[in-house]
């Protein structure tokens, strides 16, 4: 039997390898302590439960949910961002259900790019912006990000034959994996890049509502302009611990959002109604568990940062999202040492370098782990050291 050459140019997905590794060492009977799946480790607020277990239980969800969201749950998502980001966005028009952000990512592709064609992806991101590509039969060209350009995707160095057949440009602040954050004067930039090159932009604002120190983060389309080149999407897994729920939106520019919508209803069949009256509940009841939720991590990423310095691993301490971007130590590749410390520790951290060629030299630690567990990673860390 023959594959698709797609499938053989995917590289193995970084999450399904590390649940691989994880699976693997539990069968010897180890005690692995897992750092590197962004996960959230704590329930879904109860008040979300709540609005599921009354939905479930209504038959007229039972049926085929709207190819593009309940009008509801549209109307909703409009409101949300009105309440959150004081931005305008049509429900019917410029908003759109997704079976997760990861689906509406992968779909996105097929609405805009042709074999052959170029995204311009950042050189450390969510593993699915290229590999999307491939399974669109697009070509990637990562953007640089490093220490020195505060990890903000160098769109302007794209060669000039790349950009001339370069339809798209992911974009994602705070950033997975590096947590960098992104000033309004940069995305005021992309947005002048993206009209002279004729680009579509995806904001991936997964991470919007994880902030610390004071920080909350910006909407894309808050910025002059926005709409006439960009969709932003958000996720309730994250900000309300769904993350197995599947359920999130697009929202921004509506003939982007009608291709979107146009090729999810020639390949799926929406998101659960039930579902989307729970996010319903999450997006517009209580935000009470979404400050407890960043008081939770912002306490976990102190330990952890402290903990790093004391073992001389440098790592940035970050104002959003529930990772910490840590330098691996000197003589080692991100790979070799995420390998030294999972066999030697059994700790699991993520390579940099499996979220793009920029995330060379780096681990992710992921902040959905238990503090006591927290603790005993990074001083099992240590002892390999």
């Amino acid at each position: 039997m023959r594959t698709a050459q797609r499938i053989a140019e995917l590289p193995p997905y970084l999450f399904a390898e590390i649940d691989r590794k994880k699976e693997a060492k539990q069968a010897q009977g180890i005690d692995v302590i897992s750092l590197g799946i962004g996960d959230p480790d704590t329930p879904t607020p109860e008040h979300i439960v709540d609005a599921m277990a009354k939905a479930i239980r209504n038959p007229k969800n039972h049926q085929y949910p709207s190819y593009y969201g309940a009008k509801r749950y549209r109307d909703a998502a409009s409101q949300w961002m009105k309440n959150r980001f004081d931005v305008d966005v049509d429900p019917d028009t410029e908003t759109l259900a997704m079976i997760g952000s990861k689906e509406g990512i992968a779909h996105v592709f097929l609405a805009f790019v042709d074999p052959g064609e170029y995204t311009l992806v950042p050189g450390c991101g969510y593993p699915v912006y290229h590999t999307g590509g491939i399974l669109s039969g697009g070509k990637t060209h990562f953007m640089p990000m490093n220490e020195e350009n505060k990890f903000l995707a160098d769109f302007e160095s794209t060669p000039a034959d790349v950009l001339a057949k370069a339809k798209m440009m992911f974009l994602s602040y705070p950033n997975n994996p590096t947590s960098a954050i992104a000033p309004p004067e940069y995305f005021d930039k992309a947005i002048a890049f993206a009209k002279k090159h004729d680009l579509l932009i995806i904001h991936d604002n997964a991470y919007s509502e994880i902030g610390f120190d004071g920080y909350k983060a910006p909407s894309f389309l808050e910025r002059p302009g926005a709409k006439d080149v960009a969709i932003e999407l958000f996720s309730c897994s994250k900000a309300y611990n769904m993350t197995g729920w599947r359920v999130a939106f697009a929202v921004g520019n509506a003939t982007a959002i009608k291709a979107l919508g146009t090729v999810k209803s020639n390949i799926d069949s929406g998101v659960f109604t039930a579902v989307q009256d729970a996010a319903i509940e999450a997006l517009l009841g209580p935000q009470d568990s979404v400050a407890e939720l960043n008081a939770m991590y912002q306490r976990r990423r102190d330990i952890v940062i402290d903990a790093l310095g004391k073992i001389g691993i440098e790592a940035a301490t970050p104002k959003g999202t529930i990772y910490v971007w840590a330098k691996v130590p000197e003589g080692y590749t991100s790979a070799e040492f995420a390998t030294k410390i999972l066999e030697e520790a059994n700790v699991i951290v993520a390579p940099g370098n499996a979220y793009g060629p920029s995330g060379e030299g780096y681990v992710r630690i992921s902040l959905s782990t238990p503090d006591d567990r927290l603790e005993e990673a990074i001083e099992r860390i240590k002892n390999t050291l």
